[in-house]
């Protein structure tokens, strides 16, 4: 039986972009996510024709990323959702794209863009040279007009926090729980109760096979997209388990516990320990076209297939939701597997002196061929500061000083490769002169995942009794300061840094 025609994807490589110089071709940059359907429709539909197919062999050099697998990659090309279809030079510039494009507009635009680039005499271009990054707002905010402004983004209507597309924001809902229980406030426990219910008892929970969908497309929290994450299921489960102990409703512990069946049921491998890192959808067979994430454009269904990576940064995560469930639940085995499953990916994962990898093991079968390149990952922020938390978790549960040295020792490996001593704060990703290709010289410090790591920090100081823990948390909140008024809600995620600090 003959081949069918596809195209034969390249890694994310230096080799691969070199190729493209040599060659005098564009890079034609594929970014998908194992659970997105619409990544496997246009797979099977416009790649899997043979005349795109041949376009892209005879006038491209294509690349494929994973954007689960390579997130540094992906915050800087992704055009808006996924999959990201862009056109690159040699050295990495972006020439242009989008997100899904249909058979018949492929096909033009593949011409089009060649046609374009050898006009243009991209072929000896070099790699872009990126200046420092962008100052951020130079305006300061007091932490009470950062709380109106997270209130001011509350849905009154439908619960939560933003509008369409709704995503199940969990820092201001921390938030509204910390200030409830804090004075006692009626109007912060009525964000926080709307919002709990809105999630968990509509349409972005799934009462047929458990688990919260990633978001949804209407602000009323209807049109829910197919897939599951693990960091959305994780993230949430925990935030129900401190429902339940703030507000002493048995029904958050319960919808806790929904949760927790699904992850352990569908994302746990009971035997080693972890968790997978997603359920994705059954891509349509209809005509294509629809939206990324319409409902009608996907199947969430029990039979959806299940990526079997485990992440280090959303395991992590996991661990640290486990075992705060494990705590409040009286769950012993559920903490026992945590701390297993902690285990097990510090050990594939973490290298001395260099931190810990960004996927601890991959399935057999996942390769070049989903865009992962060679070799692993390493010297991402967002890895190293969710294990040093979830190791200060599993110190806090069993006493066992070796998490604290852990969570120590990712601690440093941070500040020492991704600090920024001019600034303050993180950067998103370790120096890497081998592999900075195109974007990935520019120096993003994400304002999440900085707060993130100022939490980090504080809780590290109290836990050592060291004080240099504590400056640098405080030397990233006040880099973060100017930044969180363009937040939104999300300014909730450095007010809850803001706080945890001031316990110390």
């Amino acid at each position: 039986m003959a081949t069918p025609p596809g195209v034969a994807w390249l890694p994310w490589t230096e080799r691969t972009f070199a190729r493209a110089a040599r060659e005098g071709k564009p890079v034609l940059l594929s970014i998908t996510a194992a659970w997105c359907g619409h990544s496997g429709l246009m797979d099977r539909l416009s790649y899997g024709d043979p005349r795109v197919a041949e376009l892209i062999r005879t006038l491209f050099v294509p690349v494929r990323v994973d954007a689960d697998r390579r997130p540094d990659v992906s915050a800087r090309y992704g055009l808006g959702g996924w999959p990201t279809t862009a056109f690159l030079t040699p050295g990495g510039d972006i020439l242009g794209g989008g997100t899904y494009v249909q058979t018949e507009r492929l096909v033009e635009v593949l011409g089009r863009v060649s046609a374009a680039f050898a006009a243009e005499d991209h072929a000896r271009a070099h790699p872009s040279q990126c200046g420092p990054p962008e100052a951020g707002p130079s305006s300061s905010f007091t932490d009470a007009a950062l709380v109106a402004q997270v209130a001011g983004g509350f849905d009154s209507l439908h619960g939560g926090f933003g509008g369409a597309p709704k995503f199940p924001h969990i820092a201001p809902v921390r938030l509204a729980l910390a200030l409830h229980e804090e004075d006692g406030s009626p109007e912060w426990r009525d964000m926080a109760v709307r919002s709990l219910d809105a999630m968990g008892w509509g349409p972005l929970y799934d009462e047929a096979h458990g688990g919260f969908f990633r978001h949804a497309l209407h602000a009323d929290w209807s049109s829910p997209c197919g897939e599951k994450l693990l960091e959305t299921n994780a993230g949430l489960l925990s935030l129900y388990v401190t429902a339940f102990e703030v507000l002493g409703q048995a029904r958050y512990a319960e919808r806790a516990e929904d949760v927790l069946r699904y992850i352990q049921t569908w994302l746990a491998d009971t035997l080693d320990g972890g968790w997978g890192a997603s359920q994705g959808t059954l891509p349509p067979h209809d005509t294509p076209g629809v939206p990324q994430g319409s409902a009608s454009s996907a199947v969430a269904t029990s039979a959806a297939p299940v990526d079997t990576t485990l992440y280090t940064d959303w395991n992590a995560l996991m661990v640290s939701a486990a075992l705060h469930a494990g705590r409040t639940m009286n769950d012993p085995s559920l903490s026992e597997f945590a701390i297993r499953s902690l285990e097990r990916v510090g050990l594939e994962a973490y290298r001395p002196g260099g931190g810990v990898a960004h996927a601890a093991s991959l399935p057999p079968g996942i390769g070049v061929e989903r865009g992962h390149g060679d070799g692993e990952i390493r010297g991402l922020l967002d890895d190293q500061i969710a294990m040093a938390l979830a190791h200060l978790d599993a110190f806090e549960a069993t006493g066992n000083i070796v998490y604290q040295m852990m969570a120590e020792e990712l601690a440093l490996y941070a500040v020492r490769t991704m600090w920024d001593e001019a600034g303050g704060g993180f950067f998103d990703r370790a120096p890497n002169p081998a592999g900075e290709i195109g974007l990935l010289r520019e120096r993003l410090k994400p304002f999440v995942s900085n707060c993130t790591a100022a939490r980090m920090l504080g809780r590290l100081a109290r836990v050592s009794g060291t004080g240099e823990y504590a400056a640098y948390a405080g030397r990233t909140l006040q880099a973060l300061n100017g930044r969180a008024g363009a937040e939104g809600p999300l300014a909730a995620e450095y007010l809850l840094a803001v706080r945890a600090l001031a316990q110390g």
